[in-house]
């Protein structure tokens, strides 16, 4: 499918009238099983972008190149849409214009902007957010980054958490009036928040996450939540799974003693197209 294909078939889920989870995903495997299970869409977070590329804590070492070339490689995989956490875009509104050209091209279908001061300055111990002024530059300079205008960018804010509801409120009203296709809400943990920010802006929400008392699928589509995430476990989840091998067969476990569970032949299989290469080969090498 092509990344046209995608941008659109990512878009009808911000025009739909339900709220979806994204698959978390962090390479070509895990994106061509989150479609397998049909998963609307994919997730890519900079903290699992930082883990899987670098095996750093989210600190914002990670590179916009290295970062868009396992983006890159994920969209390559599957025909799962991809939604991406750019970040702070990697510097300043420059920068962030970048970002988005760099992450076009590598093929994702949306991507959020956030507007904390990243990476965290010198004497710092607590989060903080740039001025809304700085936000707004950010937030044009990404819209002008655009060239596909089926990529949804998205304005994303920590300011429930950090600054309070009427500084979020204020923030995400001015990224709506300059174009944004959505607001991300990272932090946000009541339903008077979310409540708030619903009675306050008219274009789709996604969330960071969703504690018990917002949890409600159907409660959060009523407040024009589209999408929710759910976390990162499918990665910690791999990381565990290796660990735990590793681990049994250094304890001296042999291979066949291992459960059965973590050899499946016929997974491996599916997940790495092998009957599509063998077909591949009959067409093409014979």
């Amino acid at each position: 499918m092509i990344d046209s294909q995608k941008r659109e078939n990512f878009r009808q889920v911000l025009e739909g009238t339900e709220c979806i989870h994204p698959g978390s995903v962090f390479d070509a495997i895990s994106s061509r099983i989150a479609e397998d299970l049909g998963y609307q869409i994919g997730m890519f977070a900079g903290s699992i972008g930082s883990a899987t590329v670098l095996g750093d804590p989210d600190h914002i070492l990670i590179t916009l190149t290295e970062f868009a070339e396992q983006a890159r490689r994920i969209c390559r995989a599957s025909n799962l849409p991809l939604m991406v956490d750019a970040d702070h875009g990697y510097g300043n509104a420059l920068n962030v214009k970048r970002t988005v050209e760099e992450l076009e091209n590598a093929g994702v279908s949306a991507l959020t902007i956030e507007d904390t001061v990243l990476p965290r300055q010198f004497g710092k111990s607590k989060a903080e957010l740039i001025s809304l002024s700085e936000g707004i530059g950010k937030m044009k300079a990404a819209l002008e980054g655009r060239k596909d205008p089926n990529l949804v960018v998205a304005g994303r804010t920590s300011a429930f958490q950090i600054n309070g509801t009427n500084d979020a409120i204020e923030r995400a009203k001015a990224y709506e009036h300059i174009g944004v296709d959505a607001i991300f809400f990272a932090g946000l943990s009541t339903r008077d928040q979310l409540e708030a920010a619903r009675n306050s802006i008219d274009i789709p929400i996604m969330l960071g996450g969703t504690p018990k008392e917002i949890e409600d699928k159907n409660y959060l589509a009523s407040m024009g939540v589209k999408i929710a995430l759910q976390g990162h476990l499918p990665f910690m989840a791999s990381v565990k799974a290796t660990r735990d091998t590793m681990k049994a067969l250094r304890d001296g476990k042999l291979p066949s003693e291992i459960s059965p569970a973590a050899l499946d032949t016929e997974l491996m299989n599916k997940v790495t197209r092998d009957q599509q290469f063998k077909d591949w080969f009959q067409e093409f090498l014979t």
